[in-house]
Protein backbone atom coordinates (compact mmCIF):
# COMPACT_ATOMS: atom_id res chain seq x y z
CA UNK A 1 0.00 0.00 0.00
CA UNK A 2 1.45 3.42 -0.92
CA UNK A 3 2.33 5.58 2.05
CA UNK A 4 0.15 8.56 2.93
CA UNK A 5 1.89 11.69 4.22
CA UNK A 6 3.35 10.93 7.64
CA UNK A 7 0.83 10.91 10.50
CA UNK A 8 -2.01 12.08 8.24
CA UNK A 9 -5.39 10.49 7.70
CA UNK A 10 -6.47 10.43 4.08
CA UNK A 11 -10.08 11.56 3.65
CA UNK A 12 -11.90 11.27 0.31
CA UNK A 13 -15.37 12.16 -0.89
CA UNK A 14 -17.16 13.26 -4.03
CA UNK A 15 -20.50 14.51 -5.31
CA UNK A 16 -22.24 13.14 -8.39
CA UNK A 17 -22.56 15.81 -11.07
CA UNK A 18 -26.14 15.09 -12.09
CA UNK A 19 -27.89 18.19 -10.78
CA UNK A 20 -27.68 21.49 -8.93
CA UNK A 21 -26.06 21.33 -5.46
CA UNK A 22 -28.59 21.47 -2.63
CA UNK A 23 -28.66 21.81 1.14
CA UNK A 24 -28.39 18.04 1.60
CA UNK A 25 -25.10 17.98 -0.31
CA UNK A 26 -23.86 20.87 1.79
CA UNK A 27 -24.54 19.51 5.26
CA UNK A 28 -23.93 15.86 4.42
CA UNK A 29 -20.71 16.15 2.42
CA UNK A 30 -19.40 19.60 1.56
CA UNK A 31 -19.41 21.31 4.96
CA UNK A 32 -17.87 18.45 6.98
CA UNK A 33 -15.37 17.77 4.21
CA UNK A 34 -14.20 21.38 4.00
CA UNK A 35 -13.84 21.41 7.78
CA UNK A 36 -11.81 18.20 7.68
CA UNK A 37 -9.56 19.58 4.94
CA UNK A 38 -8.38 22.33 7.28
CA UNK A 39 -7.02 19.90 9.84
CA UNK A 40 -3.25 19.53 9.90
CA UNK A 41 -3.58 15.78 10.37
CA UNK A 42 -5.73 15.29 7.24
CA UNK A 43 -4.73 14.61 3.64
CA UNK A 44 -7.92 15.49 1.76
CA UNK A 45 -9.08 14.27 -1.68
CA UNK A 46 -12.33 15.70 -3.10
CA UNK A 47 -13.71 15.08 -6.57
CA UNK A 48 -16.54 15.61 -9.03
CA UNK A 49 -18.07 12.18 -9.59
CA UNK A 50 -18.94 12.77 -13.24
CA UNK A 51 -18.61 9.13 -14.37
CA UNK A 52 -21.28 8.29 -11.79
CA UNK A 53 -23.47 11.00 -13.30
CA UNK A 54 -23.70 9.03 -16.56
CA UNK A 55 -25.64 6.36 -14.68
CA UNK A 56 -28.28 8.82 -13.53
CA UNK A 57 -28.56 11.20 -16.49
CA UNK A 58 -28.42 10.95 -20.27
CA UNK A 59 -28.55 14.75 -20.67
CA UNK A 60 -25.02 15.95 -21.50
CA UNK A 61 -25.93 19.61 -21.03
CA UNK A 62 -27.18 18.91 -17.52
CA UNK A 63 -24.03 16.99 -16.59
CA UNK A 64 -21.77 19.72 -18.01
CA UNK A 65 -23.67 22.42 -16.12
CA UNK A 66 -23.66 20.38 -12.93
CA UNK A 67 -19.88 19.90 -13.07
CA UNK A 68 -19.41 23.66 -13.18
CA UNK A 69 -21.96 24.32 -10.43
CA UNK A 70 -20.57 21.70 -8.07
CA UNK A 71 -16.95 22.76 -8.58
CA UNK A 72 -17.90 26.39 -7.91
CA UNK A 73 -19.83 25.28 -4.83
CA UNK A 74 -16.90 23.42 -3.27
CA UNK A 75 -14.60 26.39 -3.83
CA UNK A 76 -17.13 28.99 -2.65
CA UNK A 77 -17.67 26.97 0.54
CA UNK A 78 -14.01 27.34 1.40
CA UNK A 79 -12.22 24.37 -0.15
CA UNK A 80 -8.57 25.41 -0.61
CA UNK A 81 -7.06 23.69 -3.69
CA UNK A 82 -3.58 24.37 -2.31
CA UNK A 83 -4.30 22.24 0.77
CA UNK A 84 -6.27 19.44 -0.89
CA UNK A 85 -6.35 17.34 -4.05
CA UNK A 86 -9.46 18.52 -5.94
CA UNK A 87 -10.19 16.92 -9.30
CA UNK A 88 -12.71 15.55 -11.79
CA UNK A 89 -13.16 11.81 -11.75
CA UNK A 90 -13.08 11.73 -15.56
CA UNK A 91 -9.63 13.36 -15.62
CA UNK A 92 -8.13 10.29 -13.93
CA UNK A 93 -8.02 7.40 -16.46
CA UNK A 94 -6.56 5.13 -13.79
CA UNK A 95 -10.00 5.05 -12.11
CA UNK A 96 -11.81 3.11 -14.87
CA UNK A 97 -8.74 0.90 -15.29
CA UNK A 98 -8.81 -0.02 -11.61
CA UNK A 99 -12.59 -0.45 -11.83
CA UNK A 100 -12.07 -3.28 -14.29
CA UNK A 101 -9.44 -4.95 -12.10
CA UNK A 102 -11.84 -4.79 -9.16
CA UNK A 103 -14.79 -5.96 -11.27
CA UNK A 104 -12.84 -9.13 -11.95
CA UNK A 105 -12.68 -9.98 -8.23
CA UNK A 106 -16.03 -8.53 -7.06
CA UNK A 107 -18.57 -11.30 -6.27
CA UNK A 108 -21.79 -11.02 -8.27
CA UNK A 109 -23.75 -11.91 -5.14
CA UNK A 110 -22.36 -8.81 -3.45
CA UNK A 111 -23.60 -6.66 -6.34
CA UNK A 112 -27.02 -8.30 -6.12
CA UNK A 113 -27.36 -6.99 -2.57
CA UNK A 114 -26.64 -3.33 -3.39
CA UNK A 115 -29.53 -1.15 -2.18
CA UNK A 116 -30.01 0.81 -5.43
CA UNK A 117 -30.17 -2.35 -7.54
CA UNK A 118 -32.51 -4.13 -5.11
CA UNK A 119 -34.81 -1.11 -5.02
CA UNK A 120 -34.97 -1.00 -8.82
CA UNK A 121 -35.75 -4.73 -8.99
CA UNK A 122 -38.47 -4.40 -6.34
CA UNK A 123 -40.01 -1.46 -8.19
CA UNK A 124 -40.18 -3.56 -11.37
CA UNK A 125 -41.62 -6.68 -9.78
CA UNK A 126 -44.21 -4.69 -7.82
CA UNK A 127 -45.85 -3.66 -11.11
CA UNK A 128 -45.42 -7.01 -12.84
CA UNK A 129 -42.40 -6.04 -14.96
CA UNK A 130 -39.37 -8.20 -15.59
CA UNK A 131 -37.04 -7.85 -12.59
CA UNK A 132 -34.26 -6.22 -14.64
CA UNK A 133 -36.41 -4.08 -16.93
CA UNK A 134 -34.74 -0.74 -17.61
CA UNK A 135 -31.76 -1.47 -15.34
CA UNK A 136 -28.43 -0.80 -17.01
CA UNK A 137 -25.10 -2.33 -16.09
CA UNK A 138 -23.88 1.02 -14.81
CA UNK A 139 -26.52 1.03 -12.06
CA UNK A 140 -25.78 -2.59 -11.23
CA UNK A 141 -22.02 -2.26 -10.97
CA UNK A 142 -21.49 1.33 -9.86
CA UNK A 143 -20.48 0.20 -6.34
CA UNK A 144 -17.34 -1.16 -8.03
CA UNK A 145 -16.63 2.23 -9.61
CA UNK A 146 -17.13 3.80 -6.19
CA UNK A 147 -14.71 1.26 -4.72
CA UNK A 148 -12.13 2.25 -7.33
CA UNK A 149 -12.58 5.94 -6.47
CA UNK A 150 -11.73 5.13 -2.86
CA UNK A 151 -9.13 2.38 -3.18
CA UNK A 152 -7.05 4.09 -5.88
CA UNK A 153 -5.98 6.67 -3.31
CA UNK A 154 -6.13 4.33 -0.30
CA UNK A 155 -8.52 6.61 1.55
CA UNK A 156 -8.76 5.92 5.28
CA UNK A 157 -12.07 7.72 5.84
CA UNK A 158 -14.96 8.52 3.51
CA UNK A 159 -17.63 11.01 4.69
CA UNK A 160 -21.02 9.82 3.40
CA UNK A 161 -24.71 9.97 4.14
CA UNK A 162 -26.12 7.01 6.05
CA UNK A 163 -27.68 5.66 2.85
CA UNK A 164 -24.20 5.32 1.34
CA UNK A 165 -22.61 3.32 4.19
CA UNK A 166 -23.32 0.06 2.38
CA UNK A 167 -21.15 1.17 -0.54
CA UNK A 168 -18.20 1.83 1.75
CA UNK A 169 -18.67 -1.63 3.23
CA UNK A 170 -18.71 -3.05 -0.31
CA UNK A 171 -15.50 -1.17 -1.12
CA UNK A 172 -13.93 -2.80 1.95
CA UNK A 173 -15.14 -6.23 0.86
CA UNK A 174 -13.83 -5.80 -2.68
CA UNK A 175 -10.52 -4.36 -1.52
CA UNK A 176 -10.10 -7.17 1.00
CA UNK A 177 -10.81 -9.78 -1.67
CA UNK A 178 -8.25 -8.22 -4.01
CA UNK A 179 -5.72 -8.16 -1.16
CA UNK A 180 -6.40 -11.84 -0.46
CA UNK A 181 -6.09 -12.92 -4.09
CA UNK A 182 -3.18 -10.72 -5.16
CA UNK A 183 -1.45 -9.72 -1.92
CA UNK A 184 1.43 -12.16 -2.29
CA UNK A 185 2.05 -11.11 -5.89
CA UNK A 186 1.94 -7.46 -4.79
CA UNK A 187 4.65 -8.07 -2.25
CA UNK A 188 6.76 -9.88 -4.83
CA UNK A 189 6.81 -6.72 -6.94
CA UNK A 190 8.72 -5.06 -4.11
CA UNK A 191 5.90 -2.60 -3.46
CA UNK A 192 6.01 -3.17 0.28
CA UNK A 193 5.28 -5.58 3.10
CA UNK A 194 1.58 -4.83 3.40
CA UNK A 195 -1.41 -5.26 1.07
CA UNK A 196 -2.27 -3.16 -2.00
CA UNK A 197 -5.34 -1.52 -0.48
CA UNK A 198 -6.15 0.12 2.81
CA UNK A 199 -9.70 -0.69 3.94
CA UNK A 200 -11.77 2.51 4.25
CA UNK A 201 -14.14 3.54 7.01
CA UNK A 202 -17.39 5.46 6.52
CA UNK A 203 -17.70 8.69 8.50
CA UNK A 204 -21.18 10.03 9.27
CA UNK A 205 -22.08 13.28 11.02
CA UNK A 206 -24.95 11.74 12.97
CA UNK A 207 -27.08 14.88 13.37
CA UNK A 208 -27.14 15.80 9.72
CA UNK A 209 -26.24 12.70 7.77
CA UNK A 210 -29.39 12.89 5.62
CA UNK A 211 -31.71 15.90 5.25
CA UNK A 212 -35.39 15.58 4.37
CA UNK A 213 -36.54 17.30 1.20
CA UNK A 214 -39.62 19.33 0.35
CA UNK A 215 -41.85 16.25 0.47
CA UNK A 216 -40.35 14.63 3.57
CA UNK A 217 -38.36 12.03 1.69
CA UNK A 218 -34.56 12.18 1.61
CA UNK A 219 -33.45 15.40 -0.11
CA UNK A 220 -32.24 14.18 -3.49
CA UNK A 221 -31.86 15.39 -7.05
CA UNK A 222 -33.47 12.09 -8.06
CA UNK A 223 -36.69 13.03 -6.25
CA UNK A 224 -36.65 16.67 -7.44
CA UNK A 225 -37.41 17.73 -3.86
CA UNK A 226 -34.34 19.80 -3.05
CA UNK A 227 -33.64 23.22 -1.57
CA UNK A 228 -30.99 24.79 -3.85
CA UNK A 229 -27.80 25.81 -2.15
CA UNK A 230 -26.72 28.81 -4.23
CA UNK A 231 -28.33 28.64 -7.66
CA UNK A 232 -31.08 31.22 -8.04
CA UNK A 233 -29.86 33.27 -5.08
CA UNK A 234 -31.51 33.74 -1.70
CA UNK A 235 -34.89 34.18 -3.37
CA UNK A 236 -34.79 30.62 -4.75
CA UNK A 237 -33.84 29.30 -1.31
CA UNK A 238 -36.76 31.12 0.37
CA UNK A 239 -39.20 29.96 -2.30
CA UNK A 240 -38.11 26.34 -1.93
CA UNK A 241 -38.39 26.48 1.88
CA UNK A 242 -41.89 27.89 1.51
CA UNK A 243 -42.84 24.70 -0.38
CA UNK A 244 -41.75 22.32 2.38
CA UNK A 245 -44.74 20.15 3.25
CA UNK A 246 -46.18 20.66 6.74
CA UNK A 247 -49.33 19.45 8.47
CA UNK A 248 -52.54 21.50 8.82
CA UNK A 249 -52.02 22.73 12.37
CA UNK A 250 -52.70 26.43 12.76
CA UNK A 251 -50.52 29.04 14.54
CA UNK A 252 -50.93 28.55 18.29
CA UNK A 253 -51.47 24.81 17.99
CA UNK A 254 -48.57 22.65 19.31
CA UNK A 255 -46.43 21.08 16.58
CA UNK A 256 -44.43 17.84 16.66
CA UNK A 257 -40.80 18.82 15.91
CA UNK A 258 -39.69 15.21 15.48
CA UNK A 259 -42.00 14.71 12.50
CA UNK A 260 -41.17 18.10 10.96
CA UNK A 261 -38.80 18.49 8.03
CA UNK A 262 -38.36 22.14 9.03
CA UNK A 263 -36.89 21.17 12.39
CA UNK A 264 -34.64 18.50 10.86
CA UNK A 265 -33.16 21.07 8.47
CA UNK A 266 -32.99 23.82 11.10
CA UNK A 267 -30.92 21.78 13.53
CA UNK A 268 -28.44 20.97 10.77
CA UNK A 269 -27.52 24.68 10.68
CA UNK A 270 -28.16 25.82 14.25
CA UNK A 271 -26.18 25.51 17.45
CA UNK A 272 -27.58 23.05 19.98
CA UNK A 273 -29.08 25.83 22.06
CA UNK A 274 -30.72 27.53 19.06
CA UNK A 275 -32.05 24.21 17.80
CA UNK A 276 -33.54 23.54 21.24
CA UNK A 277 -35.20 26.97 21.27
CA UNK A 278 -36.68 26.37 17.78
CA UNK A 279 -37.95 22.97 18.89
CA UNK A 280 -39.54 24.50 21.98
CA UNK A 281 -41.18 27.23 19.90
CA UNK A 282 -42.76 24.63 17.61
CA UNK A 283 -44.11 22.69 20.59
CA UNK A 284 -45.61 25.93 21.92
CA UNK A 285 -47.43 26.68 18.66
CA UNK A 286 -45.03 28.61 16.39
CA UNK A 287 -46.79 29.02 13.03
CA UNK A 288 -45.44 27.15 10.05
CA UNK A 289 -45.05 30.35 8.04
CA UNK A 290 -42.94 32.00 10.73
CA UNK A 291 -41.00 28.78 11.25
CA UNK A 292 -40.09 28.78 7.54
CA UNK A 293 -38.99 32.42 7.71
CA UNK A 294 -36.72 31.65 10.67
CA UNK A 295 -35.21 28.72 8.77
CA UNK A 296 -34.55 30.84 5.66
CA UNK A 297 -32.90 33.56 7.78
CA UNK A 298 -30.67 31.02 9.53
CA UNK A 299 -29.50 29.49 6.25
CA UNK A 300 -28.82 32.92 4.76
CA UNK A 301 -26.69 33.88 7.79
CA UNK A 302 -24.38 30.92 7.11
CA UNK A 303 -24.35 30.93 3.32
CA UNK A 304 -24.67 34.58 2.25
CA UNK A 305 -20.96 35.30 1.77
CA UNK A 306 -20.35 31.96 0.09
CA UNK A 307 -23.20 32.70 -2.33
CA UNK A 308 -21.42 35.85 -3.51
CA UNK A 309 -18.20 33.92 -4.13
CA UNK A 310 -20.18 31.25 -5.98
CA UNK A 311 -21.60 33.88 -8.34
CA UNK A 312 -18.09 35.22 -9.01
CA UNK A 313 -16.71 31.76 -9.80
CA UNK A 314 -19.61 30.88 -12.07
CA UNK A 315 -18.73 33.96 -14.12
CA UNK A 316 -15.11 32.71 -14.47
CA UNK A 317 -15.22 29.04 -15.53
CA UNK A 318 -11.64 29.30 -16.83
CA UNK A 319 -10.47 29.80 -13.24
CA UNK A 320 -12.28 26.64 -12.14
CA UNK A 321 -10.92 24.68 -15.11
CA UNK A 322 -7.37 25.61 -14.20
CA UNK A 323 -7.87 24.52 -10.58
CA UNK A 324 -9.31 21.14 -11.64
CA UNK A 325 -6.48 20.50 -14.09
CA UNK A 326 -3.90 21.19 -11.40
CA UNK A 327 -5.76 18.87 -9.06
CA UNK A 328 -5.74 16.11 -11.67
CA UNK A 329 -1.96 16.41 -11.97
CA UNK A 330 -1.58 15.96 -8.22
CA UNK A 331 -3.95 12.99 -8.21
CA UNK A 332 -2.28 11.27 -11.17
CA UNK A 333 1.16 11.66 -9.63
CA UNK A 334 -0.14 9.13 -7.09
CA UNK A 335 -2.42 7.10 -9.38
CA UNK A 336 -0.02 6.40 -12.27
CA UNK A 337 2.76 4.60 -10.37
CA UNK A 338 0.24 2.81 -8.14
CA UNK A 339 -1.74 1.41 -11.08
CA UNK A 340 1.49 0.50 -12.85
CA UNK A 341 2.42 -1.67 -9.87
CA UNK A 342 -1.10 -3.13 -9.78
CA UNK A 343 -0.71 -4.06 -13.45
CA UNK A 344 2.43 -5.98 -12.61
CA UNK A 345 0.67 -7.55 -9.65
CA UNK A 346 -2.15 -9.01 -11.77
CA UNK A 347 0.15 -10.05 -14.61
CA UNK A 348 -0.19 -7.06 -16.95
CA UNK A 349 3.33 -5.71 -16.53
CA UNK A 350 6.18 -5.60 -19.03
CA UNK A 351 7.01 -8.77 -20.97
CA UNK A 352 10.67 -8.16 -20.13
CA UNK A 353 11.09 -9.82 -16.74
CA UNK A 354 14.29 -8.96 -14.85
CA UNK A 355 16.52 -11.97 -14.39
CA UNK A 356 16.57 -13.45 -10.91
CA UNK A 357 19.66 -12.70 -8.87
CA UNK A 358 21.97 -15.61 -8.17
CA UNK A 359 24.47 -15.89 -5.36
CA UNK A 360 27.52 -13.85 -6.13
CA UNK A 361 25.75 -11.51 -8.56
CA UNK A 362 26.99 -8.00 -8.05
CA UNK A 363 24.37 -5.36 -7.40
CA UNK A 364 26.08 -3.06 -9.84
CA UNK A 365 25.35 -5.52 -12.65
CA UNK A 366 21.59 -5.36 -12.12
CA UNK A 367 19.62 -3.58 -14.79
CA UNK A 368 17.67 -0.69 -13.39
CA UNK A 369 16.56 2.82 -14.23
CA UNK A 370 19.31 5.36 -13.77
CA UNK A 371 20.12 9.06 -13.85
CA UNK A 372 23.07 10.08 -15.97
CA UNK A 373 24.67 13.51 -15.41
CA UNK A 374 26.68 15.15 -18.16
CA UNK A 375 27.91 18.47 -19.51
CA UNK A 376 27.29 19.82 -22.98
CA UNK A 377 27.91 23.13 -24.73
CA UNK A 378 25.04 24.78 -22.86
CA UNK A 379 25.89 23.65 -19.32
CA UNK A 380 25.19 20.82 -16.87
CA UNK A 381 22.27 18.46 -17.37
CA UNK A 382 21.02 14.98 -16.55
CA UNK A 383 19.02 12.28 -18.28
CA UNK A 384 16.67 9.77 -16.69
CA UNK A 385 16.90 6.43 -18.48
CA UNK A 386 14.52 3.48 -18.15
CA UNK A 387 15.70 -0.06 -17.50
CA UNK A 388 15.93 -0.69 -21.25
CA UNK A 389 17.95 2.50 -21.80
CA UNK A 390 14.99 4.50 -23.15
CA UNK A 391 15.35 8.20 -22.40
CA UNK A 392 12.42 9.31 -20.26
CA UNK A 393 13.59 12.82 -19.36
CA UNK A 394 16.16 15.41 -20.33
CA UNK A 395 16.70 18.06 -17.68
CA UNK A 396 16.93 21.80 -18.09
CA UNK A 397 20.40 23.30 -18.35
CA UNK A 398 22.15 24.33 -15.14
CA UNK A 399 25.16 26.65 -15.00
CA UNK A 400 26.34 25.07 -11.74
CA UNK A 401 26.85 21.29 -11.39
CA UNK A 402 25.90 21.58 -7.71
CA UNK A 403 22.45 22.82 -8.71
CA UNK A 404 22.01 19.83 -11.02
CA UNK A 405 22.94 17.54 -8.14
CA UNK A 406 20.53 19.30 -5.77
CA UNK A 407 17.68 18.80 -8.24
CA UNK A 408 18.38 15.08 -8.70
CA UNK A 409 18.63 14.53 -4.94
CA UNK A 410 15.34 16.38 -4.38
CA UNK A 411 13.72 14.31 -7.12
CA UNK A 412 14.76 11.07 -5.44
CA UNK A 413 13.93 12.14 -1.88
CA UNK A 414 11.39 9.82 -0.14
CA UNK A 415 8.88 12.65 0.23
CA UNK A 416 9.29 14.02 -3.31
CA UNK A 417 6.00 14.60 -5.15
CA UNK A 418 6.85 15.36 -8.79
CA UNK A 419 4.00 15.78 -11.24
CA UNK A 420 3.84 15.63 -15.02
CA UNK A 421 2.25 18.16 -17.33
CA UNK A 422 1.32 17.52 -20.95
CA UNK A 423 3.19 19.56 -23.54
CA UNK A 424 1.03 19.37 -26.63
CA UNK A 425 -0.11 15.87 -27.62
CA UNK A 426 3.24 14.11 -27.71
CA UNK A 427 5.47 15.32 -24.88
CA UNK A 428 5.35 15.99 -21.15
CA UNK A 429 7.24 18.08 -18.64
CA UNK A 430 8.22 17.09 -15.10
CA UNK A 431 7.52 19.60 -12.33
CA UNK A 432 8.99 19.52 -8.85
CA UNK A 433 7.63 21.94 -6.25
CA UNK A 434 5.92 23.85 -9.06
CA UNK A 435 9.12 24.26 -11.11
CA UNK A 436 9.63 22.59 -14.51
CA UNK A 437 12.92 20.70 -14.23
CA UNK A 438 12.88 18.42 -17.28
CA UNK A 439 11.00 17.45 -20.43
CA UNK A 440 10.44 14.22 -22.31
CA UNK A 441 11.31 13.34 -25.88
CA UNK A 442 8.46 13.45 -28.42
CA UNK A 443 6.26 10.36 -28.68
CA UNK A 444 4.07 9.14 -31.52
CA UNK A 445 0.80 10.08 -29.84
CA UNK A 446 -0.86 10.86 -26.50
CA UNK A 447 -1.33 7.16 -25.72
CA UNK A 448 2.38 6.44 -26.10
CA UNK A 449 3.16 9.57 -24.10
CA UNK A 450 0.91 8.46 -21.22
CA UNK A 451 2.52 5.01 -21.25
CA UNK A 452 5.91 6.70 -20.94
CA UNK A 453 4.64 8.73 -17.98
CA UNK A 454 3.66 5.49 -16.23
CA UNK A 455 7.14 4.10 -16.93
CA UNK A 456 8.68 7.32 -15.63
CA UNK A 457 6.80 7.18 -12.32
CA UNK A 458 7.73 3.53 -11.87
CA UNK A 459 11.38 4.35 -12.60
CA UNK A 460 11.43 7.15 -10.04
CA UNK A 461 9.82 4.90 -7.45
CA UNK A 462 12.43 2.20 -8.03
CA UNK A 463 15.26 4.68 -7.69
CA UNK A 464 13.91 5.82 -4.32
CA UNK A 465 13.80 2.28 -2.94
Amino acid sequence: MPDSPQMKTRVLTGITTSGTPHLGNYVGAIRPSVAASRRDDTDAFYFLADYHALIKSDDPARIARSRLEIAATWLACGLDPQRVTFYRQSDIPEIPELTWMLTCVAPKGLMNRAHAYKAAVEANTSVGEDADAGINLGLYSYPVLMAADILLFNANKVPVGRDQVQHIEMARDIGQRFNHIHGAAWRRTGAGEGDPFALPQAVIEERVATLPGLDGRKMSKSYDNTVPLFEGGSKATREAIAKIVTDSREPGEPKDPDSSSLYAIYRAFASESDAAAYRDALRKGLGWGEAKQKLAALIESELGDAREEYARLMAHPDEIEGILREGAKKARAIAIPFVQTLRETVGLGSLVVPAKKTRGTKKSAEKRARIVSFRDAEGFRFRLLAVDGQELLLSNTFTDPKRSGEITRALLAPDAAPITEAVGETRYALLLDGECIATSPAYADALERDAAIATLMGALESLRS
